[in-house]
């Protein structure tokens, strides 16, 4: 498998240096040069399969001339060392529970993946000293520092906006030290972001140092996302529930949105996506107009969806680029909710209230888009919930007046001792200090 660069101002390339280099050389994303479609027979069939099974069968489609058989088997073997299991909240509306992994939140999967990958081309290619970036608006930093904990020649730099994440978040990735740094920076996401984009085009920085990044920019964080959209699809296609599905996505960067847009474009027959915004509503805003115009992120309960700039809004074009009119092909396949954290709060307590659910923040505004979709009784909706609620106590705790567990995993964490450097939103403090590294 080859692969283009959003901007297609640069030659194809391959797997290993699509992750390796992260982001194109013209600054665009990198995307595969073919999206094969999977056999429906072979679709059908999933619904006997168990998670492992399944994701191998869709890596297999995505990755399998770029290497070996037994090596893809066992990445997706050893990221996938949990499920994603479908949960009925009432009628025909189901949540997608992707918080059973190391840091109880959905890029698990894609950080364990990439980090494995990685690891594999630095020991075949005898590659060394790769410096990973990070920019995180709460659950990416957890994810990728765990996955990427301990493995040798990579080091890994994480920046998150200061006291924009939760405190579970936080301490998941600033108390794990070994080759894990965690940059607090005084600014927003969209801050973290633009420090991570200056440096992978900035020539001197790349003349000393090898970057990548294992944001949802880097296309194998991204495109492994795509499995638990099949395992989903078939839970529900074993009660036969899966004929009309449509599938509300708490969406920020917009990876997780663009890997269901690939799932699908693979063939898994998902009827329609809902891009479910807090009050940083770009993506809904374009939906309604056919105008992009990024914004400042404002902070909400829905931390992780704190984007104003997403950066995979150009992959989701990029994906709809064939049709006569992108746009209307786009509102088509997608619609979009946005929500306050009052609306939040309510969705919330009307969940737990009435369905003795515990909705995460992020999860919260997937299902209220579902709810005000208003599905035919033909139609079944999931929504992904996306993190434990527990990453969240404070704000659950405060809305429905008790206090829910932590779970062993996110205990563990809360124990360690942070340690973090804090930096200013100036891109030249930021590259000396990797070029000190």
């Amino acid at each position: 498998m080859e692969y283009y660069s959003t901007h297609k101002q640069t030659s194809f390339t391959s797997l290993k240096q699509a992750i390796i280099k992260g982001l194109a050389n013209d600054g665009g994303l990198y995307m595969p040069k073919n999206i094969v479609p999977l056999d429906n027979y072979i679709i059908s069939t999933m619904k006997d399969m168990n998670f492992q099974q399944i994701g191998t069968i869709v890596a297999q489609s995505l990755f399998g001339d770029s290497i070996e058989t037994n090596i893809l088997e066992y990445i997706v073997n050893e990221t996938i060392k949990f499920n994603t299991p479908i949960v009925n909240i009432h009628d025909n509306i189901y949540s997608l529970e992707l918080f059973y992994g190391p840091t109880l939140a959905f890029k698990d999967i894609g950080a364990r993946f990439m980090a494995l990958l990685l690891k594999y081309f630095i020991e075949k290619e005898e590659v060394e000293n790769i410096n990973v970036l990070v920019a995180t608006s709460g659950d990416t930093g957890s994810a990728v520092a765990n996955g990427f904990l301990g493995i040798k020649g990579i080091n890994v730099y994480i920046l998150y906006p200061k006291n924009r994440v939760s405190i579970a978040q936080e301490y998941q990735f600033t108390t794990l030290g070994q080759n894990i740094f965690a940059l607090e920076i005084n600014g927003t996401f969209d801050d973290c972001q633009a420090l991570v984009k200056s440096a992978f085009i900035d020539k001197e920085l790349n003349t000393k140092k090898l970057l990548t990044s294992a944001n949802s920019i880097n296309i194998a964080r991204l495109l492994p996302q795509s499995f638990y959209y099949f395992n989903a699809y078939s839970q529900l296609d074993k009660i036969n529930k899966a004929k009309e599905l449509v599938i509300s996505v708490p969406s920020g960067n917009f990876g997780n949105l663009c890997a269901g847009l690939i799932a699908n474009k693979m063939g898994l027959p998902i009827k329609h996506f809902i891009a479910a915004n807090n009050k940083n509503n770009v993506f809904f805003n374009y939906l309604n107009t056919g105008i992009y115009a990024p914004q400042p992120a404002v902070e909400t309960y829905a931390n992780a969806m704190d984007v104003g700039n997403p950066s995979n809004f150009e992959r989701i074009i990029d994906l709809f680029s064939s049709y006569v009119n992108p746009y209307q092909a786009i509102t088509k396949q997608i619609s979009g909710f946005s929500y306050t954290d009052e609306d939040i709060t309510k969705t919330i307590q009307y969940a737990y209230d009435k369905y003795e659910y515990i909705l995460d923040p992020h999860g919260a505004t997937a299902y209220q888009a579902l709810l005000d979709k208003s599905l035919s009784a033909k139609e079944s909706g999931v929504f992904l919930e996306t993190a434990h609620p527990a990453k969240f106590k404070n704000i659950i705790d405060s809305i429905l007046g008790i206090k829910i567990p932590i779970p062993n995993k996110l205990k563990s964490f809360m124990e360690g001792e942070k340690h973090t450097i804090e930096l200013e939103n100036d891109f030249i403090e930021f590259k000396n200090y990797l070029l000190q590294q």
